[in-house]
């Protein structure tokens, strides 16, 4: 008998950049789980009942990316702990007629940080450059690890400063502008702005940087970002791009589905990216 394969799939708009199916196809591969993968473009407005009617065809999870993360939050019937203090929503599970909503990003980029690049985030200071969703989705997993102290600097201090109230309980953040990041030995420094992949040069803080500061950006691409470059002029002990970041989030979307964890090592290397 024909074993049945349980429908998954990402939504966002767009998706066909998505590097999603290549990923859980080698996790099932890896973990002996009989799955499909697609991409599924979802414009605005349109993915409450695009949710609902994948569900109904008994779809068993999604992920869901840009731009419609927050928007996902309002369709779950529960949410975990972790999307809630995100405000996200990337990996929903489809169980016994309803949806669970969870966010794997933080723990995600954790996961390579600590694993995969080997920092020790604990009395680290760090600094965050941005302060949109993809902050509020990696605030909290960064300040379980126990840093010194986290800046969130943005083009605007306002928004900077609403993330850093809403995080405040779970140790020392400060928000500023980009102009007036103090002076301090960051250990790692974050970009979290898409600024660059538009063709824009946000007044990233040269001052922030120094040979013993580790540099990641969030955005991912076969050859080196905006940030990545300017990170690596500015003599930063590595500038690392964020392949294992979606290679760990997604492992984590994939043990929420299926109950294993794959190995994120050899996917990362049959990808032939670079961890470090």
């Amino acid at each position: 008998m024909k074993r049945q394969v349980d429908r998954y799939g990402v939504m966002g708009y767009p998706v066909s950049h998505s590097r999603s199916p290549i990923i859980h196809r080698l996790f099932a591969l890896q973990t002996g789980q009989n799955i499909s993968y697609e991409l599924l473009p979802v414009a605005p407005g349109e993915l409450r009942s695009a949710i609902r009617e994948f569900g109904e065809k008994g779809g068993k999870g999604l992920n869901i990316t840009v731009p419609h993360k927050t928007a996902a939050l309002d369709v779950v019937d529960q949410l975990s702990e972790r999307a809630t203090r995100a405000g996200a929503v990337n990996t929903l599970v489809f169980q016994d007629g309803e949806i669970f909503g969870d966010n794997t990003d933080g723990v995600g980029l954790l996961r390579d940080l600590t694993r995969n690049l080997g920092l020790h985030l604990a009395s680290l200071r760090i600094l965050i450059l941005g302060a949109g969703g993809a902050t509020r989705g990696i605030l909290g997993p960064l300040l379980a690890a126990g840093p010194e102290s986290v800046t969130i600097a943005n083009r605007t201090v306002e928004k900077a400063r609403v993330l850093a109230a809403d995080f405040s309980h779970l140790g020392e953040v400060t928000a500023c502008r980009f102009k007036d990041v103090p002076a301090a030995d960051y250990g790692l420094v974050i970009n979290a702005t898409s600024a660059g992949l538009k063709g824009e040069t946000p007044p990233w803080p040269r001052a922030a940087i120094t040979p013993d500061t580790f540099c990641y950006d969030l955005s991912y691409g076969l050859t080196p970002t905006p940030f990545s470059r300017w990170a690596r002029e500015c003599g930063a002990r590595e500038a690392v791009l964020g392949w294992g970041m979606l290679v760990e989030q997604a492992a984590e979307s994939f043990h929420l589905w299926r109950g294993v964890r794959p190995d994120t090592r050899p996917v990362l290397r049959q990808l032939s990216i670079s961890a470090s």
